[in-house]
């Protein structure tokens, strides 16, 4: 029963995925945590290049009133030194993609981690076979709603504890050992299975562990949420109840 429940929400988030490319006129799109940290390092980008204009034309004006005005040349020279600015700050400093070595489990933020590794997958997908590649993006997904669980949970639970250790080291352990082994050797069976089965299987038995922390850490927020609706229904339902007979 466990097995078809957790191929069935591999199947859902197969479906969702598919919604969510085609809403973006068939392009894939990032999970949560991968794209905050892009947003992130592109605010940065913004930010500089604000700086960068900002200081352009303040020094331009104080010239300008040293010298009691700076004439149309000055002006072409503030336009080709904010165009030039806007271009090497846009560009410049590239993102780094996070590498295997980035992916410390002993990081604090938990969210972050989960974000990196997200990032880092995206890398390797060109190495990856196709049903690989699936699976990958369905823990994707699942690695979006346990970030943001994890967001309002303390960083000490023991379960965030496990995650560190899931994303930051059992995962990208996995597909680097996968990548190590030379492509024609990838499909050779032994003692019954195949590296490119083992692949699948490994990233499968992470997915099933996905599910169960994120089950494990929504438990409290459910009996939280059927306490309080017993107690309202204890509390005003009677009333009701007593309230609605005739006058």
């Amino acid at each position: 029963m466990a097995g078809e429940a957790h191929q069935s929400d591999m199947i859902i988030g197969a479906a969702r995925r598919s919604l969510v490319d085609q809403r973006a006129g068939g392009r894939r799109v990032l999970p949560q945590g991968a794209r905050q940290i892009r947003r992130g390092h592109l605010g940065r980008k913004l930010r500089n290049v604000a700086l960068a204009v900002g200081a352009i034309w303040i020094g331009l004006s104080i010239v300008g009133t040293v010298i009691e005005g700076i004439g149309f040349s000055g002006l072409m020279l503030g336009a080709l030194a904010t165009a030039g600015a806007v271009w090497l700050f846009g560009k410049y400093p590239q993102m780094k993609m996070p590498g295997i070595e980035d992916l410390n489990p002993a990081q604090t933020d938990v969210r972050r981690l989960v974000g990196q590794t997200e990032l880092w997958l995206e890398g390797q997908r060109a190495a990856l076979p196709p049903p690989a590649v699936q699976l990958v993006d369905h823990i994707g997904l699942q690695l979006d709603v346990l970030g943001a669980q994890l967001a309002q949970s303390d960083q000490d639970h023991p379960k965030a504890g496990e995650v560190r250790k899931l994303v930051g080291e059992h995962l990208p352990g996995l597909v680097q050992g996968y990548r190590q082994i030379p492509e024609h050797l990838r499909y050779e069976e032994r003692a019954g299975s195949s590296p490119n089965k083992q692949l699948l299987d490994g990233l499968q038995t992470i997915s099933a562990e996905i599910d169960s922390v994120t089950r494990q850490l929504a438990m409290g927020p459910i009996d939280n949420l059927a306490i309080q609706t017993r107690y309202l229904e204890y509390k005003y339902g009677e009333a009701d109840e007593g309230g609605s007979g005739p006058a």
